[in-house]
């Protein structure tokens, strides 16, 4: 990171901005095109969960390059200024890079579901439903690399 003084290195508070939002913005590669979608996640130890409809481009391109860059970003404030150069933004941000997993085993996929379900409520004590489970794709992105950066905040 060019801006040390910025760097986010506290692990728990990287954990923190992570498990307190509930939008990410995860980007695939379509052969030499970047492609971002912005996803409600689950997100506990490391890992992320995202839940996708059966089919799509992103599941294409999923079945062809497993590699994604997941990135959160919280606190978002503008900083005015009566000077063009003093306007800015307060804001933590977060970027993942890490493999997509397709989870298969229903019981995995119902795990799934509920961490997202949980980040998105609060509320971990769901039912879903078994037709759900088996119309649902249920991805689990194992993290590699975390970075966080914080801007006047």
């Amino acid at each position: 990171m060019r801006r040390k003084d910025k760097e986010i290195t506290d692990n728990s508070l990287l954990d923190d901005i992570l498990s307190n939002n509930t939008i990410c913005r995860v980007a695939l590669s379509d052969g030499d095109t970047p492609y971002v979608i912005p996803m409600n996640y689950g997100y506990k130890d490391r890992a992320f969960y995202l839940h996708s409809a059966p089919e799509g481009r992103k599941l294409d391109l999923l079945q062809k390059n497993r590699n994604v860059c997941i990135e959160v970003t919280d606190s978002i404030e503008s900083v005015t200024s009566k000077k063009a150069c003093g306007y800015g933004t307060k804001y933590r941000s977060v970027i993942c890079t890490g493999i997509a997993h397709f989870l298969t085993d229903t019981n995995q996929k119902v795990e799934g579901l509920k961490i997202i379900m949980k980040q998105q409520t609060g509320n971990s004590e769901w039912e879903i439903p078994e037709a759900a489970v088996s119309n649902v794709v249920v991805l689990k992105i194992i993290t590699e690399s975390v970075t966080g950066k914080i801007s006047g905040i």
